[in-house]
C-alpha cells in the first residue's frame, strides 16, 4: 500500500487483501478496519448512489475463514507495530476506532456471518483492543428473519457493537427508486425494531439529489413515521450523511449534494422527535 488513505476513498483493495481493507471514516472518525464478506460484489440491493464499481445482484460467497481470520490478525499487527499510521493515515485520524462489517455487499448475506463474528471478536480480546475498538455492522437489515442473522447480532450486542442500519425512505416507492428493492415500510419497522432488540442500532441515511430536486416535505414525513413507529427510545441515533465519493452506478449523473443547511433542517426535526442525530455533509 503506497498511498495516503482519505475520506473520499474506500476501495476495497487498498491493502491487497481479499477480506480486509483499510479506511478513514468521517462518520467513525479515524481508521476503520473494514471487512468485506463480499468480495464477488454481489448485494441484494442496488441503491443508486453506491460505489462499489460492477455491482451485481446476488449473496456473499463462501467465506474462507482461516484466511479472513490471517488477514485480520496480520493487519492488526501491521498497524499497532509497524508505521502504517505515519504514512499512510492523516495526522488527526490515526487511531483505530472500529472494525465495520461493510465491503461490497450485504455482509449478513454470508452464511458464516455469526462465526465472523465470532471471529472478530476474538482477535480483537486476543490483541487487547476489544476496551478500545468497536465491531459495528453496517446493513440495509433486510435479512433480518434469518435465524442465522439473528444469532450474529446477538454475538455482536453481547460484545459491545453496534449496527448502522440503512433506512433511505419510508415509502415502498422510495426503497424502489433509491435502493432497487420491493420493499413496505411495515417490513422496514419490523426488522429495525428487531435489530433494536439484539443490539444497539443507529440507523444510517443517505441524503442527495435527483435531477436536481431535495427530499419533499412528504417523503421526510414518511421517513420519520417509519422511526417512530419503531419507537425513538429502541434507537441509538440517526447517521445523516451526503454523497462524499461517486456512484458507480447508471443514475450517477443524476445525483449531487444537498446544501449543509437542508441536512441540517432534516436534523433538527428528528432532534425534536427525541433522537440523537449526527451530520456528515
Amino acid at each position: 500500500m503506497a498511498k495516503q488513505l482519505e475520506v473520499t476513498d474506500h476501495s476495497r483493495d487498498s491493502a491487497g487483501l481479499t477480506y480486509v481493507y483499510p479506511v478513514v471514516s468521517r462518520r467513525a472518525g479515524g481508521v476503520s478496519i473494514g471487512i468485506n464478506l463480499n468480495p464477488n460484489n454481489a448485494c441484494n440491493w442496488r441503491c443508486i448512489y453506491c460505489q462499489v464499481p460492477d455491482l451485481k445482484r446476488g449473496s456473499a460467497p463462501p467465506i474462507d475463514l482461516v484466511r479472513l481470520e490471517r488477514e485480520l490478525r496480520d493487519f492488526v499487527e501491521t498497524v499497532l507495530h509497524g508505521d502504517f499510521m505515519r504514512l499512510h493515515v492523516p495526522e488527526g485520524a490515526r487511531n483505530i476506532v472500529d472494525v465495520a462489517f461493510s465491503g461490497n455487499g450485504e455482509p449478513t448475506s454470508a452464511r458464516e456471518f455469526p462465526l465472523t463474528i465470532e471471529l472478530v471478536g476474538r482477535v480483537l480480546r486476543e490483541t487487547g483492543l476489544d476496551r478500545t475498538v468497536k465491531i459495528r455492522l453496517i446493513t440495509n437489515g433486510s435479512l433480518l428473519g434469518r435465524r442465522q442473522v439473528q444469532e450474529g447480532l446477538r454475538r455482536l450486542g453481547e460484545l459491545g457493537g453496534e449496527v448502522w442500519f440503512k433506512v433511505d425512505a419510508g415509502t415502498t416507492e422510495g426503497y424502489r427508486r433509491i435502493n432497487n428493492v420491493e420493499l413496505s415500510p411495515e417490513s422496514v419497522v419490523r426488522n429495525l425494531r428487531r435489530c433494536s432488540k439484539l443490539c444497539s442500532t443507529w440507523v444510517q441515511t443517505c441524503l442527495f439529489a435527483v435531477d436536481g430536486e431535495s427530499p419533499t416535505e412528504e417523503a421526510v414525513s414518511a421517513y420519520l413515521d417509519v422511526l417512530s413507529k419503531v419507537g425513538i427510545k429502541h434507537l441509538a441515533g440517526v447517521h445523516l450523511y451526503g454523497l462524499a465519493r461517486s456512484s458507480m452506478q447508471p443514475e450517477a449523473g443524476r445525483l449531487s449534494r444537498l446544501p449543509e443547511d437542508e441536512l441540517e433542517a432534516i436534523a433538527r426535526l428528528l432532534r425534536k422527535q427525541g433522537l440523537t442525530v449526527q451530520v456528515s455533509p
